[in-house]
């Protein structure tokens, strides 16, 4: 046998066309001095960890194996800061059951009737409950583990087919795997990383036997690899994995099988409660009827039949946690209402946008303005960019009772497709009327900022109009799909809740007699303008949060517990409600947690729940007396901030400022002296501010002597900051 080259390092086409020739390799010096950038990176950071201190909060770094299949028993393993103690694992789904069998060790049972798909697990301690870390579920993979040594063709780990491997990581090597083929046998390799929250940027190869590469891939899904290659002849092949720049120590999963996988369906919007046809793409798809060109080898299509459910009061429901919208995981669905459908025996879910009234379909030739597609108003249509430089344009002349105020949506990012596309309005005569492109907000460890092009337009009756969609970079296939939407404007909102404890991901912990919060982040459509009141459901005994108003996007929620609150884990509802001319409207906040530490920021995406644990106790709490004032707008407003001292050792200052002020409210920082236990506040409310009702608070920092071991004679100092139980500031018009 042929020993296997080390792969080339650069990235790699992401299909799978024979492209050794193509391949380029790096020098030595280069690839040394990436190496020596990622150790400086990893380096930096870890020293940007050591000058946060705060006092303990549990956190889940990574957990291994990153799988498992339905009614098996595995081990899971798992790293993270501030674990010692943790006793218990929390899962959202109640099919699973864990034992500790050592620290850093649990023992997972996964019920059979577990669904295929992806779950949160979060670490349960001493020091609260952690961010959750993605664990996949399958039910026609059989999970084995990497077997090392595997670095090169001669230990290659033979696999069946159909397997998941659980593998790790070579820093400065590769691991390689060999599977044997029949002739004209098609099988899907993927290594699953970023999906599975793994910070492994994978790159995949493959080889004959002879050490030939006849296939690899990079960043297909996000950033990781997808393999779809149909097997000339019989034999052995090679399919080696590696990190892009070979850091070690990355847990990936990495598929092998021949089952039913989908790449997308058509189209990508439903009504609730309608049947619906579908047309699943993808490969090895059981007595699919053609076949899609355009990839080497060709996408398979199957037609299948699916009711969307009724519209989920999360906004959106899914079976695999939605990570794969573009390179870094992103908050991309937090303005989506939808769900995600499953072919039956098929790999990989799919989301679908809920739509209101009926969807058209793409028709071609629609390539230039004089061939564009007439559309009836309101319009939800689902297309596609058939092939690169594809373009789709639309005619509409709206009767006299359809013009007006409309919303501009083109959904695909928020619903897995791969185009960024941008959208032109002219006029009959070509007049470019508007332009309209990304969409979102990216709010430090929120990242919901989108290429998918939100606006608005004033519609004249019997007006004739054209409007142009289009990939940015002229790319197509049949994963660059898209969902255009022509409506009529309506005031609306969506709410979404992150917590993150800088430089990492974490969940809210409240100490007793202390305080944590939640950031709010809030998507304001259709020029909805009023205030959104977010409240807390599922709180228990001791733990409190008042009612808090958001009008700008972002807010902050604060949870605060009784100096005697009882510990305490488990989710809390928040739902968000608004009114605007006349129309009440009531949603779910949704979920988000960060992945990455903070040299990632951007890095976020979904969760089922939010989970929050009360704990002992706090060093000190802080509340601004009294709770609730009224105020004119211009004026200033004199309240005070109380400090309770809980602990005994704790005698310093506060250092006290403002908490992401919003609407134009400011505050002087100051200080609770070490004689203190108050504090007065000024807080200015701005001039020609609407009405209404605002949620203010402040942070308070303080040095206190702590550590982990209470017999400590010289505890350090440990920086705290908490914030203040929130002000209600009622605003009403300045005297005439």
């Amino acid at each position: 046998m042929i020993a296997l080259p080390r792969p080339p390092r650069p990235r790699v086409p992401r299909l799978c066309q024979p492209c050794a020739q193509n391949v380029a390799s790096l020098t030595a010096d280069t690839a040394a001095a990436l190496r020596a950038l990622a150790f400086a990176a990893l380096l930096l950071l870890s020293f940007s960890a050591r000058l946060h201190a705060e006092l303990p909060a549990v956190r889940l770094d990574g957990i291994r194996p990153l799988g498992a299949a339905a009614g098996t028993t595995f081990d899971l393993s798992y790293s993270g800061r501030d674990s010692e103690d943790v006793a218990q694992l929390w899962f959202d789904h109640p099919g699973f059951t864990a034992e500790l069998v050592e620290p850093g060790k649990f023992r997972v049972a996964v019920a059979s009737d577990v669904p295929e798909g992806t779950y949160d697990v979060r670490l349960v301690g001493r020091y609260g409950v952690s961010n959750p870390r993605i664990l996949a579920v399958s039910r026609t993979l059989a999970d084995v583990a990497e077997v090392e040594p595997n670095d090169d063709a001669a230990a290659a780990q033979a696999l069946p087919l159909n397997v998941a491997v659980n593998g790790v990581s070579d820093g400065n090597n590769q691991d390689v795997y060999r599977v044997a083929l029949a002739a004209g046998q098609r099988v899907t390799i993927v290594c699953q990383a970023q999906a599975l929250d793994s910070e492994m940027d994978a790159t995949l190869l493959l080889a004959d036997e002879s050490g030939k590469i006849l296939a690899g891939s990079s960043d297909y899904y996000g950033r990781d690899p997808l393999l779809d290659f149909a097997a000339a002849e019989a034999g052995v092949y090679l399919v080696t994995v590696h990190d892009l720049v070979y850091r070690g120590g990355y847990p990936y999963r990495l598929v092998v099988t021949t089952a039913p996988q989908v790449e997308n369906v058509f189209p990508l919007a439903a009504q609730p409660g309608k049947p619906l046809r579908l047309t699943a793409l993808g490969r090895n798809l059981p007595g699919a009827a053609s076949s899609e060109p355009g990839v080497d080898p060709p996408l398979q299509s199957l037609a299948f039949d699916w009711t969307a459910p009724d519209l989920p009061a999360a906004g959106f429901t899914f079976l695999e946690h939605p990570v794969d919208h573009s390179v870094l995981p992103t908050a991309a669905t937090a303005t989506l209402v939808g769900w995600q459908v499953r072919l039956p025996g098929a790999l990989r879910a799919q989301p679908i946008l809920a739509a209101a009234g009926p969807v058209s379909l793409d028709a071609e030739p629609n390539d230039n303005a004089a061939a564009a597609q007439t559309l009836e108003l309101p319009a939800t249509l689902a297309g596609r960019f058939d092939s690169p430089r594809d373009a789709d344009w639309f005619s509409f002349t709206p009767a006299p009772d359809a013009a007006g105020a409309y919303a501009v949506e083109v959904y695909s990012e928020r619903i897995g497709g791969r185009a960024d596309p941008y959208v032109v309005l002219t006029d009959d005569a070509g007049t470019r009327i508007a332009e309209y492109d990304d969409f979102g907000h990216r709010l430090n460890a929120f990242d919901g900022h989108l290429r998918d092009p939100v606006g608005s337009l004033n519609l004249e009756a019997g007006k004739s109009y054209r409007l142009l969609v289009q990939d940015r970079y002229g790319r197509g296939g049949p994963r660059f799909q898209y969902v255009l939407r022509l409506r009529r404007q309506s005031p609306d909102f969506s709410v979404a809740a992150i917590h993150s404890d800088n430089p990492g991901p974490a969940a809210p912990l409240v100490r007793a007699g202390g305080a944590a919060w939640i950031d709010l982040v809030t998507h304001h459509l259709d020029g909805f303008g009023s205030a959104i009141e977010v409240t807390v459901e599922g709180l228990p005994p001791g733990l409190h949060a008042a009612t808090t108003s958001v009008t700008d996007s972002r807010g902050n929620l604060v949870l605060w517990a009784d100096a005697d609150a009882a510990e305490w884990t488990g989710p809390l509802r928040l739902v968000a409600r608004g009114e605007q001319d006349g129309r009440s409207l009531t949603h779910d906040v949704r979920p988000y947690t960060r992945v990455w530490p903070a040299a990632n920021i951007g890095s976020s995406r979904p969760m089922r729940e939010l989970v929050v644990a009360v704990r002992p106790s706090a060093p000190f709490g802080l509340e601004i007396e009294p709770a609730a004032v009224t105020a004119q707008a211009g004026q200033a407003v004199e309240v005070q901030l109380r400090l309770t001292r809980h602990w005994q050792q704790f005698t310093g200052g506060v250092r006290v400022t403002p908490h992401s002020f919003t609407n134009g409210f400011s505050l002087a920082e100051g200080e609770i002296a070490a004689s203190q236990n108050s504090l007065p506040l000024t807080i200015q409310v701005p001039a020609g501010i609407r009405p209404g009702d605002y949620t203010v608070t402040v942070l308070g920092q303080a040095q206190v002597p702590f550590d982990k071991d209470p017999q400590a004679a010289n505890p350090a100092n440990t920086l705290v900051t908490s914030p203040a139980r929130p002000l209600t500031i009622s605003v009403v018009p300045a005297a005439q």
